[in-house]
């Protein structure tokens, strides 16, 4: 796939993944939009960014991802639409009674899961009608074995995981020149995981393998770790699960 001269709506772009991928899209020739909840990490991204383009909106919610569309639908429209944005919440263990379970699993799939549909069936229509255009979807390494301290987070990427081989056999089917790709990162060095002490790539390393992936049309991405980790998990489950769970996080579950 071109980059060069695309129109990319990014979501959460104001830091980490996002907010690589926006300057590795704009020095390859791509028009830049970044949406974001927080008002301050757009502006400091449009400091450093000057030619992005910022609007505040949260992926989890209906009004702003209509409020999203009719914005764009005024710059001019987008060919591809990146659902970077994602929630993890702290964990917890679901061995133990908690109220906080359902409220941290809901609010995990109304980002991760849920947000994406939302937008990827409003802007759909406007893809449609580009002469090349595309959807990215983030998933994780989580979405083939689940981590037992993440797990409702681990449970919202394999739904999109799903929804996303899905979508991309109903466009085919019903003969959309759209492309569906599944971005499959493995642990990434983010806000999101400065209290991980495991392995990470950078984000820089991250967005790399994202634009190869999507250069030569690779529609599941799989970066760093996550490519050996898909050979060990398919044809030798039982250690996938020991990787992704090693016994030091077991105490975690017992605290």
């Amino acid at each position: 796939m071109n980059l060069k001269g695309k129109t990319i709506l990014i979501t959460g772009g104001a830091s980490g993944i996002g907010f690589e991928a926006a300057k590795k899209f704009l020095a390859i020739g791509a028009k830049v939009i970044i949406t974001g909840r927080n008002q301050a990490k757009l502006d400091a991204a449009k400091k450093e960014l000057p030619s992005i383009i910022t609007i505040q909106s949260d992926a989890g919610k209906e009004a702003d991802a209509q409020a999203l569309l009719n914005t764009v639908k005024v710059l001019g429209g987008i060919d591809i639409l990146y659902n970077n944005a994602g929630v993890l919440v702290p964990p917890l263990n679901l061995g133990i009674p908690n109220a906080k379970h359902l409220e941290g699993a809901a609010y995990e799939m109304e980002v991760n899961y849920l947000g994406v549909i939302r937008l990827n069936n409003i802007f759909l229509d406007m893809l449609t009608s580009r002469n090349e255009a595309a959807i990215i979807n983030t998933t994780s390494i989580l979405s083939m074995t689940p981590s037992l301290i993440e797990a409702t987070y681990s449970s919202s990427k394999t739904a999109l995981a799903f929804y996303t081989v899905s979508l991309r056999e109903h466009l085919r089917i019903i003969g959309s020149k759209v492309k569906i790709f599944e971005l499959i990162p493995p642990l990434v060095a983010t806000e999101m995981t400065a209290d991980r002490n495991d392995k990470k790539i950078s984000s820089q390393e991250m967005v790399k393998g994202l634009i190869n992936g999507l250069s030569k049309n690779h529609y599941t991405i799989r970066v760093g770790d996550s490519k050996i980790f898909n050979f060990i998990n398919r044809f030798f489950p039982g250690i996938a699960f020991n990787i992704i769970n090693p016994k030091q996080n077991h105490q975690l579950l017992k605290n």
